[in-house]
């Protein structure tokens, strides 16, 4: 059963992950992730990981869910910035 913490989580983690999407969007579309830090996305990717870890060991759906988006979609920043930067773009 869902309870009005599970929601505060699920409400957070889906606007913390959902501000990656814009960021995503951009990388994608322009081929160029120069406006991007790479220090930055490597270290909150690695604390994303770490988060989705952390839900896993608390079985906490909202944690895990969450941040296995925002893993996906920082992994893909991350790895397009690599791309992009090795091609020049």
């Amino acid at each position: 059963m869902m309870t009005g913490i599970d929601l505060l989580g699920f409400a957070a983690g889906t606007l913390t992950t959902y501000a990656f999407w814009p960021q995503l969007q951009k990388t994608w579309t322009s081929k160029s992730a120069g406006d991007v830090s790479l220090g930055m996305l490597a270290i909150f990717t690695s604390g994303v990981c770490l988060w989705f870890l952390y839900g896993v060991i608390l079985d906490s759906w909202p944690i895990i869910l969450t941040n296995a988006v925002t893993l996906l979609l920082t992994g893909a920043i991350l790895i397009l910035k690599l791309r992009y930067r090795a091609s020049g773009g």
